[in-house]
């Protein structure tokens, strides 16, 4: 038997917390690990029952889900621990605090009236080590980024120079937003190949996923056309 998929729910709304429990219960290759309804709650919740996947509100009292986000992967890191995947749900479409929890480590963004089997889907796909965005969000995060990037930006780390020039080529695809199929297609390269370079690149920049890797590109200026290996 595959071990199941343990999920948690930080969420203030106790009917949402029971249809999404109902859910996860519904589905043999998932486990519902508990459920919190604020972000300090849920940082203890985590800590105690060390779940696969976090479904995170972005919008709580108490502690809000940026901050609970932060706190559960610190806490891993202190620890020692390998971090929950966690996935922020927003009422709104893509906001400051489904960005910002995006920039510090979460695995992507849903809508709460997302669709049940999308959600699922969502929870399989970021526990297989992938991102996922709310359906139509995808521009409106990289417009969100496009307007932070007039910001001042930070150099590249140091670990950026030890990419690959095919490495600098994958990274500045999939910082695009393009699919490992659009980069093979683009790079006539298998799409195996491609998952394989951009799993080095995730590696060598410490990186959890392709949002990550969007969100690293943007905030060190390496999006544009320009940039060194672009």
């Amino acid at each position: 038997m595959t071990t199941p998929i343990r999920v948690a729910l930080v969420d203030d709304q106790a009917l949402f917390r029971a249809g999404i429990r109902m859910l996860v219960d519904s589905q043999p290759d998932l486990e519902f690990a508990g459920e919190a309804s604020d972000g300090r709650e849920g940082v203890a919740l985590v800590r105690q029952t060390r779940p696969d996947i976090v479904l995170m509100d972005v919008r709580m009292p108490v502690m809000d889900g940026i901050q609970a986000t932060a706190a559960v992967l610190k806490d891993a890191d202190d620890h020692g621990r390998t971090p929950p995947r966690i996935i922020v749900l927003t009422t709104f479409d893509l906001d400051e605090g489904a960005a910002n929890a995006l920039r510090i480590g979460a695995s992507g963004f849903l809508l709460k009236d997302t669709q049940p089997e999308f959600l699922l889907a969502a929870i399989r796909t970021v526990h297989a080590g992938s991102a996922v965005i709310a359906p139509g969000q995808t521009h409106a995060l990289f417009d969100h980024l496009t307007r932070q990037s007039a910001q001042p930006k930070a150099p590249p780390p140091p670990e950026f120079a030890t990419l690959t020039s095919r490495e600098l080529e994958i990274f500045a695809l999939a910082a695009k937003g393009l699919s490992n199929t659009e980069i093979a297609s683009s790079e006539f390269l298998s799409e195996a190949t491609v998952k394989t370079h951009i799993s080095r690149v995730l590696a060598k920049l410490g990186l959890r996923d392709r949002v990550q890797l969007v969100v690293y590109a943007y905030e060190h200026g390496l999006n544009r056309d320009d940039h060194p290996g672009g």
